[in-house]
């Protein structure tokens, strides 16, 4: 794919990126670590153990969440710089257009995709 195709591609990961930054300096009220906002969240001495532990969880879990995404946005923007962008990342071969539109940070074609996730599953 050259570089007049990925750069609509390249706009829009920009633009996920920059909401995904904005969203998680706002949830984390700023420059604090996520550890910092779990614990202010959570010490209500009124909540049960088990509803702070749950919490606590949920609010990790979506920090993970949270760099796995940035992550895959990152990772897009170099397969774009290093002229690999558009093409699976397991077969070489053409991701489809309407894929990539859908899910700009796609690394996969469909097929290997599924692979991946029925892997995940067995």
């Amino acid at each position: 794919m050259n570089k007049s195709h990925t750069t609509p591609y390249q706009q829009q990961l920009l633009g996920m990126r920059t909401a995904l930054l904005a969203q998680i300096a706002e949830q984390r009220g700023g420059a604090v670590s996520r550890a910092e906002v779990a614990a202010d969240h959570f010490g209500h001495p009124e909540d049960s153990g088990a509803q702070l532990a749950s919490e606590r969880e949920l609010e990790f879990a979506l920090g993970e969440r949270e760099l796995v995404e940035l992550s895959a946005i990152d990772a897009a923007l170099a397969r774009i710089e290093a002229g690999t962008y558009g093409e699976c990342t397991d077969c070489g071969v053409a991701i489809k257009p309407a894929r990539l539109q859908a899910t700009p940070e796609a690394p996969r074609c469909i097929h290997c995709q599924e692979k991946v996730e029925h892997l995940h599953l067995v």
